[in-house]
């Protein structure tokens, strides 16, 4: 912790500094996460990549354990909200809901592969950390579960198929398996049918490729 004095001057040698940000912070602080790991989220070494007072941090979290929990916050809303929505999203199908939460293992906007990885392996370190994980897949696991339910699935078998479901993707994820999206795409019906049993239809399977071109820049977006 820096000393009062620390907080209000600026260290030597740093007084043609520029401005930080909350955001600015975060944003280095979740990248060297995914990069370096969680015992590289200093302040003395990003206030040098920042090129600002280290004492600046304080302007904007009360602590290091702050910044963690924030950076903790962020992952919860960019990896479990989407997963969630989605999986709640009205379908007239299972195979069509899965092809809903699907969108998120296709588009990084919704779901950072990367980012997920990063925190599991500080989880692995950090007993605090690791309830947040827990708590998180088990908010995923039930939102999928739920999802089998709504559709027909009896409990014990919609439980079963989004274990495999969810399991099966972040197994992918932790793995750090490569594939060329087009391979990907190309799996998709093989991917659901074996997770509910039934196969998608023509139109669905043509949305959700409308789907992948979009999130993968080759195709306009709708306007």
């Amino acid at each position: 912790m820096v000393s009062s004095m620390e907080m209000a001057q600026p260290a030597a040698g740093e007084g043609a500094q520029g401005r930080s940000t909350r955001e600015d912070w975060l944003r280095l602080a979740l990248q060297t996460l995914i990069r370096d790991g969680i015992d590289r989220v200093k302040i003395q070494i990003m206030a040098r990549q920042l090129n600002v007072s280290r004492s600046s941090f304080y302007w904007f979290f009360k602590s290091p354990q702050d910044l963690y929990g924030q950076m903790l916050d962020h992952w919860l809303a960019k990896n479990t909200g989407p997963i969630l929505q989605r999986s709640l999203r009205p379908a007239r199908s299972i195979t069509e809901a899965i092809l809903n939460v699907f969108e998120c293992w296709v588009n990084e906007e919704l779901f950072d592969p990367h980012l997920d990885v990063a925190v599991r392996l500080w989880a692995r370190r950090a007993p605090e950390v690791l309830k947040v994980v827990a708590s998180a897949d088990q908010q995923r696991l039930d939102a999928l579960t739920e999802m089998f339910t709504r559709h027909g699935f009896a409990p014990g078998d919609a439980l079963v198929r989004a274990r495999v479901l969810y399991f099966t993707q972040i197994g992918h994820y932790t793995l750090d398996i490569r594939e060329d999206m087009a391979l990907r795409a190309s799996r998709t019906r093989a991917y659901v049918l074996a997770f509910c049993g039934q196969e998608p239809t023509a139109e669905e399977l043509a949305r959700f490729g409308a789907t992948i071109r979009v999130a993968t820049g080759t195709e306009a977006r709708p306007g």
